[in-house]
């Protein structure tokens, strides 16, 4: 099963916080799922990091190479086909981060794992 993850979902994945759900958790731990990650969460997470709102045991770069290599995470590009899809989408969710994990989820048929509940608001498939 292809799966993508919403940047919360990854962070809190890498620091084994309670706050994921059990169903993500054996969802990601599952070696037989294709775990991926999107440009775009790499991305918010070194806005996060430049402002100080997460604070990661390495440098960005080493830390990022690490944690996806060691839990066989596979990076999803950003290509032209999500963002169309985004300029057709209606702005139930405004963060510019989360759209386009949602285009990339509709375009890719693959469900995310999400906290986030005004991602229903969309014809995707959210787990939690």
């Amino acid at each position: 099963m292809r799966i993508l993850l919403d940047t919360h979902t990854l962070i809190w994945f890498f620091a084994g916080d309670s706050k994921i759900s059990s169903v993500a958790r054996i969802l990601i731990e599952d070696e037989d799922n294709n775990k991926l990650v999107s440009i775009a969460s790499i991305w918010e997470m070194a806005i996060k990091e430049s402002k100080r709102n997460l604070n990661l045991s390495l440098p960005f770069q080493d830390y990022i190479g690490q944690k996806l290599s060691l839990e066989d995470f596979n990076l999803l590009n950003i290509n032209l086909d999500h963002l169309n899809a985004i300029v057709t989408m209606p702005f139930h969710h405004k963060d510019p981060f989360d759209r386009l994990l949602i285009a990339q989820s509709m375009v890719e048929g693959i469900p995310i794992l999400s906290k986030d509940s005004a991602f229903d608001a969309y014809s995707i498939d959210r787990i939690w």
